[in-house]
């Protein structure tokens, strides 16, 4: 585990471990549920790039695009909360829509 983690790489482990927690949380090579927790708090630290393993760009790599599936709703947590749906309203309402 790196010895001090960054505001957004500690929201995004908290992220992934809830999703753990909640058995939402599935590989990436088959789609299989993470029964593990040793294999959970590793996919965590490898998607918050703060993995002690990778190198530091490949760790900046992972943060952005995590970053980035989380802004556009597509991780677990954000589906079940119902985020995309939510998302398109707003956009739809921010766009100016029909006058009355």
């Amino acid at each position: 585990m790196a010895k001090s983690q960054s505001p957004a790489q500690k929201a995004t482990v908290e992220r992934v471990m809830h999703e753990f927690k909640e058995g939402e949380l599935r590989t990436g090579s088959d789609g299989a549920k993470v029964k593990n927790p040793k294999q959970a708090i590793a996919i965590a630290l490898s998607e918050a790039g703060a993995s002690t393993r990778e190198t530091p760009k490949r760790n900046k790599t992972a943060l952005a695009r995590t970053k980035g599936k989380e802004k556009r709703g597509e991780t677990a947590q954000a589906e079940t909360e119902g985020k995309k749906a939510q998302d398109r309203t707003l956009a739809k309402g921010a766009r100016g829509g029909k006058k009355s």
